[in-house]
């Protein structure tokens, strides 16, 4: 009987790895360093090295192993091959083919995004446990998102599925994303645009806020100061609500999942947030999809290694 998967979230900085069990328990979870000299050359072999450690150290035989999933932070097509990471020095290739000669013994090697398993996870043993389609909003630095319909992940031809925060919220905006596009969700619904609102806000009123005060303020605090009833920081997180819940209600048109996951440091201010999102998606989402529900994630970093794990025990991947 396959009992157990490997689970791998190849980040920039650490490679995040659980071995779980069919029923999602996870047995045990450790971290490696990412060795991104050399394009990244090593990081395949040293996540290899690792698994065999781990199954010598538990007596695992690889006839007890479904397989290992792997989630790296770039496009990534069903295949298995990679459409560049820059932050782990990747160009084009094929991970799962790679994977398969470092361990030849593990019948089943899957890739997938790392936001795209991360919605995975979280659908699994998460904050959307109990439903079989949910998009995920990563409110993080930037805006990163996952697709998974019918409790498969989408990814997309190119495996440019699921990038929403590059979804164009305001076209007469005058400031470039990091992308290169103007008026994409990440400058105004990430913690970083969420500062960046504030600020033009500040710009453009003499209204009295504690912010004013406040050197280099983050997201944050400015979150904080609307729960405790500040009403240019109120203002502040209704607008940061208008744009996400626009950027919902087009995605409802288009995916209408059962539920949205909002993850990510943004998601901490819990209540605050999914209010003000879910007001505006109700107004600007089409009918139908008017009553979707905003769940917050509750796996945190590790959601990717759930999704990985969860990707392997899947039908029809390899």
């Amino acid at each position: 009987m396959k009992e157990y998967a490997f689970g791998v979230d190849v980040g920039g900085t650490n490679i995040k790895m659980g071995l779980f069990s069919s029923e999602g328990m996870p047995l045990e979870k450790w971290e490696i360093p990412t060795d991104t000299k050399d394009n990244g050359e090593s990081i395949l072999p040293e996540i290899a090295q690792s698994i065999q450690q781990h199954m010598m150290h538990r007596a695992i035989k690889s006839g007890q192993i479904a397989g290992i999933g792997i989630g790296v932070p770039g496009p990534v097509d069903e295949d298995g091959v990679v459409y560049k990471c820059n932050n782990l020095g990747w160009g084009i290739f094929n991970v799962r083919d790679r994977m398969r000669e470092l361990l030849p013994d593990i019948p089943k090697v899957v890739v997938g995004n790392d936001a795209n398993v991360a919605a995975l996870g979280e659908l699994w043993q998460g904050g959307a446990a109990g439903y079989e389609s949910a998009v995920l909003f990563t409110l993080g630095t930037g805006i990163g998102g996952g697709i998974v319909l019918n409790g498969k992940i989408v990814a997309g031809k190119n495996g440019g599925a699921g990038e929403v925060g590059h979804i164009t919220v305001e076209p007469g905006e005058t400031v470039p994303c990091k992308c290169g596009k103007y008026g994409c969700l990440e400058q105004y619904a990430s913690a970083r645009g969420v500062v960046f609102l504030a600020k033009r806000m500040l710009q453009e009123t003499d209204r009295p806020s504690q912010l004013r005060k406040i050197d280099d303020f983050t997201a944050k605090e400015i979150c904080a100061l609307a729960q405790a009833g500040e009403e240019m920081a109120g203002d502040i997180i209704d607008r940061f609500g208008e744009y996400l819940g626009r950027a919902l209600s087009f995605v409802s048109c288009t995916v209408d999942p059962d539920v949205y996951i909002i993850g990510g440091g943004m998601s901490q201010a819990g209540s605050i947030v999914t209010n003000a999102v879910m007001k505006y998606h109700r107004k600007y989402a089409f009918h139908v999809s008017q009553g979707t529900k905003a769940v917050i994630a509750k796996l945190g970093n590790e959601a990717g290694i759930y999704g990985c794990a969860r990707m392997v025990f899947l039908p029809d991947t390899m």
